[in-house]
């Protein structure tokens, strides 16, 4: 697990952001729980990815199987982006950790569920399911995050979330092709290690995080809670979502595009973005200041990758604007999502991490189908790129006097 060395924090005027509660034993066995908590929901998607030619062509004789079967894979990101508000109002008013554990034990339930199923439709039901635990996991874990550290060091954990997302991701796509070659059930046995962590979760994650005390004292009066602000952040998101799918969803094609086919090639380069966006999250992580005044930057680098992806012709240039485009990406999700979480107060960051995963996820499942809107006016999908990568440069420029604006004392006062 990647480590983060912290650099001093100017204090004037920042006094709430540098106040980090002191650790306590047992914090990095937390920390890994939290972690690999919020790994689940990649694995929810990620390692059937590589069967849905082989899914595709073993249900070809049920009707409305072209529709179905992708949504094995698509489905739990739409469940997540319904449920997650509800979820934050539960962990609110349960508690972080039941919600959390019991989620988690019927991870492993829905999510083995394949196994044992024949009927398509069956199966597709059982992955809505796993999206609501899904829900809850993600929700639970980024709030006890939350509730556990404060200033600079949740932003790092924060990062390390995205880290460890991406990381996993790769490690499961690789895993999943090569448990579903000999049998398409086989990837469905990985759900069943949220067995292992729910125990681990219901042992060592207390009821409320050690450093929600703190935090909330030094911020009483000074840092309300902003629904305007909330609301602007989320819609945000949703767009952020897109832009941070754009390029793992469309990779595959991009390349085909180009005239490469072999899946080795594709897989190195998918490989490549991955790398990147660790990139950028580890970079986001080292780095002080509010996160938010960054990102119009954010969204300029991933309209330059955007742009070159467009205008690609060899895979050299075509691999240097992937690169760009999730360097920005891994700027991209931590930075909103600290921003979204920084206006939330212990007694409601629960409903307000539930909105921001909910418009998060709400952006990634309608990353395909805007994308192949913008080709269906285009004509093809590198103008479509080339689009999404103009609709970003004009957010960028719309968030750069807003967020000039917003001074460090006003932050306070929001």
């Amino acid at each position: 697990m990647p480590k983060f060395n912290s650099p001093p924090v100017p204090t004037q005027g920042l006094a709430v952001q540098s106040t980090d509660p002191a650790p306590l034993s047992g914090g990095s066995l937390r920390l890994t729980l939290l972690m690999s908590g919020s790994c689940l929901p990649v694995l929810g998607a990620v390692p059937l990815a590589p069967m849905l030619p082989k899914l595709q062509d073993l249900f070809r004789t049920v009707p409305n199987a072209d529709a179905l079967v992708p949504l094995i894979v698509a489905i739990p990101a739409l469940t997540i982006a319904l449920v997650a508000p509800l979820a934050g109002v539960l962990v609110d008013h349960l508690g972080r950790r039941i919600p959390l554990v019991v989620a988690t034990i019927l991870y492993a339930v829905f999510g083995t569920a394949p196994l044992w199923l024949d009927s398509l439709r069956d199966i597709v039901a059982s992955r809505a399911l796993l999206g609501v635990t899904e829900a809850f996991i993600m929700t639970s874990c980024t709030t006890l995050i939350g509730d556990y550290y404060g200033g600079r060091t949740r932003d790092r954990y924060l990062a390390l979330q995205t880290v460890c997302a991406t990381i996993s991701a790769t490690a499961f796509f690789i895993l999943g092709g090569a448990m579903g070659a000999s049998d398409w059930r086989a990837p469905f046995q990985l759900y069943a290690v949220g067995l292992l962590l729910a125990p681990a979760m219901a042992a060592f994650l207390s009821k409320r995080g050690p450093g929600a005390p703190v935090d909330e004292a030094l911020t009483v009066g000074h840092r309300r809670s902003s629904g305007g602000r909330l609301a602007g952040i989320c819609l945000l998101s949703v767009f952020g979502g897109i832009v941070f799918y754009a390029v793992p969803a469309e990779m595959a094609y991009l390349m085909n595009g180009l005239g490469i086919e072999s899946s080795a090639l594709i897989g190195m380069v998918t490989a490549i973005a991955s790398t990147a966006t660790v990139i950028g999250s580890v970079i986001f992580a080292s780095m002080i200041g509010r996160p938010e005044r960054r990102l119009a930057a954010i969204f300029a680098l991933c309209a330059a990758g955007f742009v070159l992806i467009s205008l690609a012709h060899t895979v050299a240039v075509l691999i240097f604007g992937t690169f760009l485009n999730c360097i920005g990406t891994g700027f991209l999700l931590p930075t909103l999502l600290t921003w979204a979480m920084s206006k939330r107060e212990h007694r409601n960051r629960g409903r307000g991490t539930g909105l921001w995963i909910a418009s998060f996820f709400l952006g990634q499942f309608l990353c395909a189908p805007a994308l192949l809107a913008l080709k269906s006016t285009t004509s093809h999908l590198t103008t479509a790129v080339g689009a999404l990568g103009l609709a970003c440069a004009l957010v960028a420029a719309a968030l750069l006097p807003l967020l000039r604006k917003t001074g460090p004392q006003k932050t306070l006062q929001a």
